[in-house]
């Protein structure tokens, strides 16, 4: 089979992707299988299921105390108590007990008066000085009557024998199996879960199992997705095999797909090679086994999905970037296996948020945008996450996702949008939002936080200094990391402040002084000095996003040297995290960016010092004293996060934690 490019067939609305599946699959049912009742929680009944017995099956004490019948109690009043016998008209009960025959009703132990010699000894009477009112062991007194049935467990009052338990179609819980073993029933009839088989395939995957000392060869990828995916399958009630990973040919991929499609799965995933290029057979392979139903929906990420039937099974080519190999299962698959199981799609809890920045998007992409959220003085502010298919990572730490319809291009600034939360909102108010400036010591409080309190969380982006200021002006942040140099006098931050908040009161905390300088590749192969080398030719240079403190330093070094950014190869080329600089340097993708010592540390590259900066924390002064903003201050001046930034690398702490301006 010769290699070549697929075209994308016309793409589909994930609308139109959604009914084309659903119209090709009507009855995807599943057979039944009969399981222990214990084994039956998270499936799903395909039979009603009736009561084989009462709950309770017989009149049972609700209360400690005497059962009577209650005709026997009328007339009791305070003013005259009616004396019962015990074994007679009275029988001691505790909570559960059968109810002797004729009693109807109990009578609470703290309300009825028994003999003196039954009390606690601190309350008999001196036997000098009997009470004349004193009764034997064998009788009780009471000063209200009883009602028929009070403090009684009728039989059937939670379950009638042969009454309807749960309907077909219902997903068992923890609390439907105590029901159902208290109706009796010892067994239950529930669909069987759907199978679906995995195929990953890849020339370049590599089982992460094979991989010792965490070496991973260029060019390689360790195979997460099919493990992703299959764990994804669980959560929706199915089960998985995961084959074997196979190399992109089209024999190899195509057999276990044939065999998958004769035997006894529901269900075949492809992960990767479903996009256009030279070498994937994902499309040829379900045309030529079967049918192509969807090529390409209008969705970011999760565009090249591919769905398609053979043996009238349903198989999925699932994207190789993680992201889109997320959406695409989230939209399209999910929605098919609760078809399966009879159940219905449960709505997404949706919210209304404030993005902290305009955001664009393309037209006719409908876009899945992750977002950090948190609550800002009354409202649920959103920050996007990177948007690359590729980036799990902005699903691990996204609160919520805002869908941006195709027709639209984007976001507008200061509008609000709907999100879908990923987490629950009680977490999502109880998180400190931190926009800003990057510096690796935000990593570090966040942990110490949440080791601190379990129910407070850090949420960082990273938008630059500039931004962290923007965004404590509109109201969309707690916190701002901000280092921001005035060339005038060399001072940090405060110069700024008062420019660009003149009304808004705010007091700056210092949380370090950093060591800020060239990031380099071992061995400094390329001979640089400083600065004044970057427009050197064939030196490469990886810059960071303007308004980032560290742009401004930058510019002001250039500045000072007489040098021309356009002399700079690699100037216009922006990362927006210091630990991202480090990652393009150790990548070989530039030969130097400027960034904090920490950075260059954590991953064994060089370092040239160029100047030691304050990177403090902004704070606007109607949040300062929140009980979390409070317990985020008592961390900065522990010792433990003076410790463990100090061995970080190019820190330093003698000041940490001191309010340096106020206003």
């Amino acid at each position: 089979m010769t290699d070549k490019r697929n075209i994308y067939l016309k793409m589909k609305t994930l609308e139109e992707a959604k009914n084309i599946l659903f119209e090709a699959f009507p009855n995807v049912g599943l057979s039944s299988e009969n399981i222990d009742v214990t084994d039956a929680v998270n499936r799903v009944l395909s039979e009603p299921v009736y009561a084989a017995m009462s709950s309770p099956n017989y009149h049972a004490a609700a209360m400690d105390g005497i059962a009577v019948a209650a005709e026997s109690t009328f007339g009791a009043a305070e003013t005259d108590p009616k004396t019962l016998f015990i074994g007679k008209d009275a029988h001691y009960v505790n909570t559960g007990h059968v109810m002797p025959e004729k009693t109807n009703a109990v009578i609470m132990i703290e309300n009825i008066h028994v003999p003196d010699e039954q009390q606690p000894d601190e309350q008999q009477p001196d036997e000098q000085q009997p009470d004349k009112h004193q009764i034997d062991e064998q009788q009780v007194e009471i000063i209200a009557p009883a009602f028929p049935w009070q403090n009684v467990r009728r039989m059937g009052e939670d379950i009638v024998a042969t009454e309807l338990v749960f309907a077909h179609n219902h997903k068992v819980t923890p609390y439907c199996l105590g029901a159902l073993i208290a109706a009796g029933i010892f067994r239950v009839n529930v669909y069987k879960k759907p199978g679906v088989f995995i195929q990953p395939t890849g020339s370049e995957l590599v089982d992460h199992r094979k991989i010792t000392q965490n070496e991973l060869p260029a060019g390689q990828v360790l195979d997460s997705n099919s493990h992703m995916l299959g764990k994804l399958v669980e959560a929706c009630g199915g089960f998985y095999f995961k084959n074997t990973i196979v190399e992109d040919k089209f024999e190899l991929i195509a057999k276990p797909i044939q065999d998958a499609a004769d035997g006894d799965y529901d269900m075949i995933f492809i992960s990767g090679g479903s996009s256009a290029g030279s070498k994937d057979f994902t499309r040829e392979i379900i045309s030529k086994l079967g049918e192509v139903l969807i090529h390409g929906v209008t969705m970011m990420p999760g565009k090249p999905v591919i769905a398609g039937k053979i043996n009238g099974k349903p198989i999925f080519g699932i994207p190789g970037y993680p992201v889109s190999a997320i959406i695409a299962f989230e939209q399209l698959v999910h929605p098919l296996i609760n078809r399966m199981l009879h159940q219905p799609d449960i709505p997404d809890h949706e919210i209304q948020v404030m993005p902290t920045k305009k955001i664009p998007s393309k037209l006719g992409l409908e876009e899945f945008l992750r977002v950090k959220l948190g609550n800002v003085g009354g409202q649920i502010v959103a920050t996007p996450l990177p948007r690359g298919a590729g980036c799990i990572t902005s699903f691990t730490e996204a609160d919520g996702i805002i869908r941006i319809p195709n027709h639209i291009e984007g976001l507008a600034e200061n509008k609000p949008a709907t999100a879908t939360l990923l987490r629950p909102l009680p977490e999502i108010n109880n998180t400190i939002v931190a926009v800003g400036s990057h510096d690796n010591t935000m990593d570090v409080l966040a942990d110490l936080l949440r080791g601190k309190s379990s129910h407070v969380s850090l949420s960082s982006s990273h938008i630059g200094s500039m931004g962290g200021l923007m965004a404590i002006k509109k109201g969309l942040t707690h916190i701002a990391g901000t280092h921001l140099l005035n060339p005038d006098d060399g001072s940090y931050n405060v110069s700024y402040i008062q420019k660009y908040l003149p009304d808004t009161p705010v007091k700056l905390v210092h949380l370090v002084q950093r060591e800020q300088g060239l990031i380099i590749r071992p061995g400094n192969p390329k001979s640089i000095k400083g600065i004044e080398d970057l427009s050197r030719k064939g030196i490469s240079f990886i810059n960071r996003q303007n308004g980032s403190g560290t742009r401004i330093l930058l510019d002001f070094k250039l500045s000072q040297l007489g040098l021309n950014p356009a002399d700079i190869s690699g100037y216009l080329n922006e990362e927006f995290t210091h630990m991202a600089v480090a990652v393009a340097v150790l990548g070989g993708s530039a030969d130097a960016g400027l960034g904090i010592y920490a950075a260059a540390k954590a991953l064994n590259l060089g370092f040239i010092p160029v100047v030691t900066e304050s990177y403090d924390l902004l704070i606007p002064a109607d949040v300062f004293d929140t009980k979390n903003i409070q317990l985020l201050l008592e961390i900065i001046r522990s010792n433990a996060f003076k410790t463990k930034v100090t061995a970080l690398g190019g820190y330093h702490t003698q000041n940490t934690g001191e309010i340096l301006w106020s206003s």
